[in-house]
C-alpha cells in the first residue's frame, strides 16, 4: 500500500472545493454499510416474504446461541411499559462523524459493553433518496453526491426514529451501491430499548437532535479516513485509485469540513481515535446503564398490589363471561379437581373452550343479510362484517386454543407470542413472537388459558398495539381469570374486550389464582410437578 500511503500524503495539500448535489456516493465509509442490527429480535417461524433481518451478537452474552443457519435467543425483552400499560420510550444514541470515522465499530462496541437484550442499530446508509433518470446516470459515472443533505430522504429517517422510539415496529430500505437503487425487499425492526442511529449527517436537522438522548461525534483523523475510503472503494466496489481521490476531494472532504465538522457542537461527548478509544466508551455504557436503569418497572409486582379498584366494586364493563349454567359449573368442577385424570382434564377443557371461543366470536361485529333457503323462501340471518380473524396464543397454554378457533372459524390466521417470567426478577419477558403479516387489519383473539396479574397479558396486547393493531380490535380470551388480573387490563386497555368462563375472587402471594385450577399448562400436556401455595 506504499502507492496509496503517498498519494494520501499529496492530497493533504490539495485544494478542496465547494460542495454541491452531485458526486459519490460513499455513505458512511465504515466496515459494515446499510446494516441494521436488532440484538435479541425475535425471529419469524417461517420465510419472511422479501423481508430479512440480522443480528448482532457479543461474546459476552451468554444468551445468544449459534447454531448452524439459526440464532436461538435465551433472554428476553422485559417489559418497556408501565402498569399502566404507557410506554417507556427507547433510549435513541446519535452517533455522527465523517465518512469512514470509525461510527460502526463505535456502536458495535458499545453494544459488546452493554451486554443487554433488543438494541437496534440503524444506518443512515439506508435512507439515500429514490433517484430519478438523470440523477441515475449522474450517479453511474460517480457524478452524483451522495455526501450531501439532499442525498437523503430525512422524512423518512425523521418518521422512523420516532417509530422506533415509541417501540413500534418499522420497516427499513434496502439500498444497493450497485444499482444506486432500493431494493424490492425490506428489513424490519421492532422491540429496541436501545436504538443506535448512526451517519454522516445524523446531526443534521433539530427534528433528529431532539429525539436523541445521547449524542456521540466520532472525530477521527482525516489520513486515517482517506485510508480506508481508499482500501473499502478500491478493495470491494472494485475503483481505480485515482477516482477514488477524485470522489474524495470533489464531494467527501468538503462535505466533511461544510456539513458535517460543524455539528460536532451538538454532541454530548466527542470520541477521539473512534473504537479504539476504550475510556469514552466505557464512559459511554455506564451512562446508558443508568438511563436503563431509571426507564425500568417492576411489572408484575406493580400489578399484583395495584389499588385500581375499591373492595366489592363490580367488574368492569368490557370483561364478558359465559353464563353460569349448570353445564359449564359441571364441566369446572372436573377440570379443577385435583384428583382428575389428564384424559379427563384435556376433554372438558376442550369442550369449555370451543365454548369460550363461540363466545368471544360472538362478540365480533355482525350485518344484516337475507338469503334464499332451498324451498325457495328468504332467511333474514346476520354475516360478519369484518371476514379477518386472527388468533394470536400466548405460548405454552395459550395454543390450547389454537383447535377450537381453527375448528368454528374457517381460514381464521394465527400468530404466537412467547412470554415467560424471568426467575431472577419475576418479570414478564418477551422471547419470540410470530405475527401475520397483516394482522393490523384484523380482528385479533389474544389467547391465553388463565390471566392471574394480567402481566403475560399486558406485554402481549403492547405487542399488537405495536404492530398497528387497533386497541377496539382486540379480544381477550381465557378460561379462568382472577379478578386482579381483569381489573388490571381493563385499566390499562379500556377498550380490550375481555372473555372468560369463570372469575376467581383471589390471588396468593405466589400470584396463583385461587381457588384456581392449578398449572393450566403443565397438568394439559402433563408435564405436572407440584406447586408450593
Amino acid at each position: 500500500m506504499k502507492q496509496t500511503y503517498d498519494l494520501e500524503q499529496k492530497i493533504i495539500h490539495r485544494k478542496m472545493h465547494r460542495p454541491n448535489s452531485r458526486g459519490s456516493d460513499s455513505g458512511s465509509g465504515d466496515e459494515m454499510p446499510n446494516e441494521i442490527t436488532n440484538v435479541n429480535s425475535p425471529q419469524p417461524l417461517k420465510r419472511s416474504m422479501g423481508r430479512t433481518r440480522s443480528t448482532s451478537t457479543s461474546e459476552k452474552d451468554g444468551t445468544i446461541h449459534i447454531k448452524g443457519s439459526k440464532t436461538i435467543y435465551t433472554a428476553g425483552r422485559p417489559p418497556w411499559y408501565d402498569s399502566s400499560g404507557q410506554m417507556k420510550e427507547a433510549l435513541v444514541i446519535g452517533l455522527c462523524g465523517g465518512s469512514a470515522s470509525g461510527k460502526t465499530t463505535v456502536a458495535k462496541k458499545i453494544i459488546e459493553e452493554l451486554n443487554v437484550q433488543w438494541v437496534s442499530l440503524l444506518s443512515m446508509d439506508s435512507f439515500y433518496k429514490v433517484l430519478n433518470e438523470e440523477e441515475h446516470e449522474l450517479a453511474n459515472r460517480n457524478s452524483y453526491n451522495f455526501d450531501h443533505p439532499d442525498a437523503f430522504d430525512f422524512d423518512l429517517i425523521l418518521y422512523t426514529l420516532q417509530q422506533l422510539k415509541k417501540g413500534k415496529q418499522v420497516h427499513i430500505p434496502i439500498y444497493n451501491f450497485t444499482t444506486h437503487s432500493r431494493e424490492t425487499t425490506q428489513k424490519t425492526i421492532y422491540g429496541a430499548n436501545v436504538v443506535i442511529f448512526e451517519g454522516i449527517m445524523a446531526f443534521a436537522t433539530k427534528e433528529l437532535i431532539d429525539l436523541m438522548d445521547l449524542k456521540i461525534f466520532v472525530d477521527t483523523d482525516a489520513d486515517i479516513r482517506l485510508s480506508r475510503r481508499l482500501k473499502r472503494d478500491i478493495g470491494e466496489r472494485g475503483r481505480s485509485i485515482d477516482s477514488v481521490l477524485a470522489q474524495y476531494n470533489k464531494y467527501v472532504k468538503p462535505a466533511f469540513d461544510y456539513y458535517i465538522a460543524p455539528t460536532m457542537t451538538f454532541a454530548d461527548i466527542i470520541v477521539p481515535r473512534g473504537g479504539d478509544n476504550k475510556i469514552a466508551i466505557d464512559l459511554i455504557v455506564k451512562h446508558v446503564h443508568r438511563e436503563l436503569y431509571t426507564r425500568g418497572c417492576k411489572l408484575r409486582s406493580d400489578l399484583a398490589n395495584k389499588h385500581n379498584h375499591e373492595p366489592g366494586e363490580p367488574l368492569p364493563s368490557t370483561l364478558h363471561k359465559l353464563d353460569e349454567t349448570k353445564q359449564i359449573k359441571f364441566m369446572h368442577t372436573v377440570i379443577r379437581n385435583k384428583d382428575t385424570s389428564r384424559d379427563d382434564f384435556v376433554y372438558y377443557s376442550n369442550r369449555l373452550m370451543r365454548l369460550l371461543i363461540e363466545y368471544a366470536l360472538s362478540l365480533l361485529p355482525f350485518e344484516d343479510v337475507v338469503v334464499k333457503t332451498t324451498f325457495g323462501y328468504e332467511y333474514e340471518g346476520k354475516r360478519h362484517a369484518n371476514a379477518k380473524v386472527c388468533g394470536v396464543s400466548i405460548l405454552r397454554a395459550g395454543e390450547c386454543l389454537e383447535p377450537a378457533l381453527c375448528e368454528v372459524y374457517k381460514n381464521a390466521l394465527i400468530g404466537k407470542i412467547l412470554i415467560q417470567t424471568n426467575e431472577s426478577t419475576g418479570e414478564p419477558e418477551l422471547h419470540y413472537l410470530r405475527l401475520p403479516k397483516d394482522i393490523k387489519n384484523s380482528k385479533v383473539l389474544l389467547m391465553d388459558a388463565t390471566l392471574a396479574t394480567g402481566a403475560a397479558a399486558m406485554m402481549a396486547i403492547r405487542v399488537l398495539l405495536d404492530h398497528s393493531v387497533e386497541e377496539e380490535n382486540i379480544i381477550l380470551v381465557a378460561l379462568l381469570m382472577a379478578e386482579q388480573g381483569v381489573h388490571n387490563v381493563a385499566y390499562a386497555f379500556p377498550k380490550v374486550k375481555i372473555v372468560t368462563t369463570a372469575v376467581d375472587p383471589e390471588l396468593n402471594e405466589n400470584c396463583y389464582i385461587l381457588p384456581g385450577i392449578g398449572n393450566f399448562g403443565d397438568r394439559y400436556f402433563g408435564t405436572e410437578k407440584n406447586i408450593i401455595l
